[in-house]
């Protein structure tokens, strides 16, 4: 069998682990079969969270700078407290009127700039990408999508054929069109002039064969491209392209919305640009499984009348309650001014480490990527590296993971309470890690 070398993956055999551990882990096989995935050559137990801290079975502390589902911290004491009051009150679905899922609809369409926006609750991030994919085919009369050639946009069939990131098992749609994503060091001249170009070409090659386009369908920080966030605007041209082939413009935010970026809300404002639609995730329930999509009411409204749309547990009242809270903290915690101070602070360590075989550090706010080179002036990805730093930091007690077509672009996500304390943590080992690499070099 081939084994998935991903560097934040475990690979059965490679890591000698302790009897525990592996009795444990070969139960989790037995019972869960082959298709999950643990993360680090050597998986970690935890068993409690805290703020920017998880805890290990022997009580070991480890920094999370990696997990954006509880971007206000592990186990938010204002989120806790009103999930565990509505729970103990109502949980019932969206069939029945609630107060607190229509303020929460009110509140959330308020904050995102779609105009005459309409919201639609699912559970998790693909089950939103599909439904905004199905809105989209219904409003245009189209069944062309274009997405960036390292995508992932979802488990469901529909937006599993849409996610070349999950490899060649899972073929993409033939109604299905990738374009490359918008890194700047490596195009000649305007990227977003470069990106509008390729989503026109799209967009001709699918009507060519006949198949009218839908949307433009791209995660905004293109995180699973290898997190490409500069310059800001890029994105405005290639929107024009879709809407002028008679698409729409789906910005999946299920990574990059909810002050992650620092500067904005949502990831897509950084571009000056309004989707049709924004398909949410993620950090809208800081780990109660809560999803959901803005849309413009004449996109949704036809939608609306003549498919109609229900999902058991989105919207329900504990949801309702939870995404309120993350959205109260958000404001009153001044998160997304931390993001960016903090963001800015973490960046500028990293870009002072240029000379140790580091590529490019992108990104904005507490979402950034540091690509890991053999070579710095052809920008070579040296996976094999980026494997050592994951599972390096892992071993310190320290979470990030990878990123890229080349899986060698860190991807460091701390959650928006972390502070520059908590980066010099992170720098002090990642530090020691990189020497610790060079050491055969100079010895040679």
């Amino acid at each position: 069998m081939k084994h998935d070398t991903t560097p934040n993956r475990y690979v059965p055999g490679e890591a000698v682990l302790g009897p525990e551990a592996q009795k444990r882990i070969d139960r989790r096989g037995r019972a869960m079969g082959p298709a999950y995935r643990l993360s680090y050559a050597r998986p970690v137990h935890f068993v409690r969270g805290e703020g920017v801290w998880l805890y290990d079975v022997d009580g070991e502390a480890y920094l999370d700078f990696y997990n954006n589902v509880a971007s206000l911290g592990h186990c938010h004491p204002r989120v806790v407290d009103a999930m565990t009051r509505q729970a103990a009150t109502l949980c019932t679905n969206t069939r029945y009127l609630h107060d607190a899922i229509i303020e929460y609809a009110e509140l959330l369409t308020g904050l995102v700039p779609i105009p005459r926006g309409q919201a639609i609750f699912t559970c998790s991030g693909s089950e939103a990408n599909d439904l905004a994919c199905r809105i989209a085919r219904h409003a245009t009369g189209g069944d062309g999508f274009i997405v960036t050639e390292y995508a992932y946009h979802g488990t469901s069939h529909l937006v599993a054929g849409l996610s070349p990131n999950l490899g060649p098992s899972v073929p993409l749609h033939p109604n299905v069109r990738t374009v490359p994503a918008p890194a700047a060091a490596r195009t000649a001249g305007d990227v977003g002039e470069m990106f509008k170009q390729h989503v026109t070409a799209a967009a001709e090659d699918l009507l060519r064969h006949g198949i009218r386009p839908a949307a433009l369908l791209v995660d905004s920080l293109f995180s699973s491209d290898g997190i490409y966030a500069d310059p800001p605007g890029f994105l405005s041209g290639a929107v024009d392209a879709i809407r002028d082939a008679g698409g729409l413009f789906i910005a999946d935010e299920v990574q990059p919305g909810f002050a992650r970026t620092g500067d904005a809300m949502w990831g897509f404002e950084r571009h000056g640009v309004i989707p049709d639609i924004a398909t949410l995730g993620k950090p809208m329930g800081n780990g109660y499984p809560m999803a959901g999509l803005v849309a413009h009411a004449d996109v949704v409204d036809g939608f609306g009348e003549t498919s109609r749309y229900f999902n058991t547990f989105a919207g329900n009242s504990v949801a309702a309650a939870n995404g309120l809270a993350v959205l109260d903290v958000l404001q009153d915690e001044g998160l997304m001014a931390n993001a960016k101070s903090v963001g800015g602070y973490l960046k500028d360590c990293l870009r002072s480490l240029g000379a140790r075989r580091l590529g490019e550090v992108r990104g904005a706010g507490l979402f950034l990527g540091v690509e890991v080179v053999a070579d710095r002036d052809a920008g070579t990805p040296d996976r094999a590296a980026a494997r050592h730093l994951v599972n390096g930091l892992r071993d310190r007690k320290i979470l990030i993971s990878s990123t890229g077509k080349h899986d060698n672009v860190l991807k460091i996500r701390p959650p928006l309470i972390a502070t520059e304390e908590h980066v010099d943590r992170f720098m002090d080992a990642f530090v020691e890690l990189l020497d610790e690499k060079a050491e055969p070099a100079h010895e040679s």
